[in-house]
Formats: structure tokens, sequence, C-alpha cells
């Protein structure tokens, strides 16, 4: 049984999501396609997990021993590790970030999972623990649907229809924004990418997503797909902590329209962007590109 934890605040009582941006849809997918190739068909010799993480495994680590990873897939911001039965589901949470080495050094405090294979060490690295490594029978199985049963359509594989889109934010009264980041309509967008998304489509973080218009909504759509296939040709944004399974940093940060950019000028208008806290998130915008 897979027990959820309360989400963990910060220092002086501030969540951490308000001070820290978390590995996003982008970071993930360029953390799975700089592994997935390497592990796949690779035999587990052992899964050694350190300090508790956000959830527990929720099996006996020796299971897997002597099973193949089949393939790595993403959901949302998980990744899914197939085995030959069942499956591995991994998080990584605000600060996590992969490395798969032929081999690692000794684990350090702050290295919490190694799953060791064949083909060489794949290791969690997660200094705030918010990530996390469950293991579940399948897809289906009630532990997986636990954390995969509430994600919206994924953006990036086809599926996401912009009429359907635009039929989901009508029925929402929160600000689009915040909309967004629920990830029940479309997953994965989280608060750079939103930030970013919002800009390039001309709307206000804090309209009511149901009064984007049909248009606006379209541009939207359009805007989502456009930011967050930018963001993995680029490597994802390394604002802090992230690297991919390489070693790798990435770049989209630094041509980021509005997100870390308060008070510089706008790049369209030159006006000052601005900054809000909106749901205990940092948002970034332009008043005069996104008037209403």
């Amino acid at each position: 049984m897979i027990i959820q934890r309360p989400w963990p605040f910060g220092c002086r009582g501030k969540p951490l999501s308000c001070i820290d941006p978390m590995p996003e849809l982008p970071e993930v997918e360029v953390t799975r396609l700089s592994f997935a190739e390497r592990i796949a068909g690779a035999r587990i010799e052992a899964l050694r997990m350190g300090k508790p993480l956000r959830w527990p495994l929720g099996g006996d680590a020796q299971a897997v021993c002597g099973q193949h990873v089949r393939a790595v897939r993403r959901r949302g911001k998980y990744l899914l590790l197939d085995l030959d039965d069942g499956l591995l589901l991994l998080h990584l949470g605000m600060s996590g970030s992969l490395n798969f080495a032929p081999q690692q050094p000794p684990a350090g405090a702050h290295d919490h999972m190694d799953l060791v294979t064949d083909r060489g060490t794949l290791r969690l690295h997660d200094p705030r623990r918010f990530g996390a490594v469950v293991w579940a029978p399948s897809e289906d199985s009630p532990q997986a649907r636990k954390l995969l049963g509430h994600l919206g359509v994924e953006p990036l594989n086809g599926g996401f229809d912009a009429m359907a889109f635009h039929a989901a934010l009508r029925k929402r009264s929160a600000p689009v924004k915040q909309v967004l980041l629920a990830g029940d309509i479309v997953v994965g967008v989280g608060n750079i990418y939103a930030s970013e998304a919002l800009f390039l489509a001309g709307i206000r973080p804090t309209l009511s997503a149901s009064k984007v218009s049909r248009p606006r909504a379209l541009r939207l759509h359009a805007a989502i797909i456009d930011v967050l296939s930018r963001a993995v040709r680029q490597g994802g944004s390394s604002l802090r902590d992230f690297v991919s399974a390489e070693g790798k940093t990435g770049y989209f940060q630094l041509e980021a329209a509005v997100y870390g950019r308060a008070g510089q000028p706008c790049r369209v208008c030159a006006t000052p962007i601005r900054s809000m806290v909106q749901g205990q998130r940092t948002t970034f915008y332009c008043p005069t590109c996104q008037k209403n």
C-alpha cells in the first residue's frame, strides 16, 4: 500500500514550490531520452534504496533482481520503467536528477536509489527527497492509478486536441495559469512553461479559464506545444539542480521570454516584465502584451 505524505514546506513557512523550480515535462523527457536506449534490455542485478523518499517503494527490492528493463516511457512528470514483471515509477520531485553510467562512485548523502544493471547503474540524486521510486504490478494497478489516474492528456504525442482543450477550459472558473498547472486537462505544463505559453498566446495569467475565447484557446494550445517542444530540443531548463542522465545541462532558460525576468524589458514591447504569486508559485508576465 502506498501512503501519500503531505507536501513538504520550506524554511520560514514558505512552500518550496514558490522558492525553487522543479523539473517539468521537458526536463523529464530530456532525462528519459538521455538513458532510455542505453538501459533498454539491461538485466537488473540489484535495487538499492537509500533514505525514505516521498512514498515507499511498495514492494520487495529483491523482486526486481534478474528482471530486464524492457523500455522507458514517460507519463506527465513520471518515468515508467517497464520490467518483465511490473514497472518502476520514478518522479524527480523538486530537485531530483538521474544519472546512468557504467560505473558510479560510492553513494553520497543525497543519492537515494541505485538501480544496478549489467549495462550500468541508474542513480537518483535528490537533495530534498521529494522524489519517488514506486513499484507497481501494472500500469492499471491501484498503485499506478493512484499516481497516474488523474493526469490529463499528453501535449506532445498527437492526442492533444485543440477543440477539446477549449471545451475543458470553459468549464473552469479558476485563473487559466492555475488550470494549466493542475495537470488534469493537459499534463506537464509546469510553472516555467505555463508562464511562457501564456505570454506567447497573449493571455493574462489571472484571466478566468472560462473566459478564454476559442481563438485565444487555439493560440494557447499551439503555444503549449511550441514551448514544450522547443524546451525538449534545448535540453530543458537548468535553473538550479537539473541535469540529464548524461550530466548535461539545458539551455531553454537562456531564451525565456518572461520567466525569471521580472524588471527586465519585454523582448517584444520593452515594457518591464512583472511577477506575482499565484497559488504559491511565482508567475511572470508582460502587462502590455498580456493585457487581459
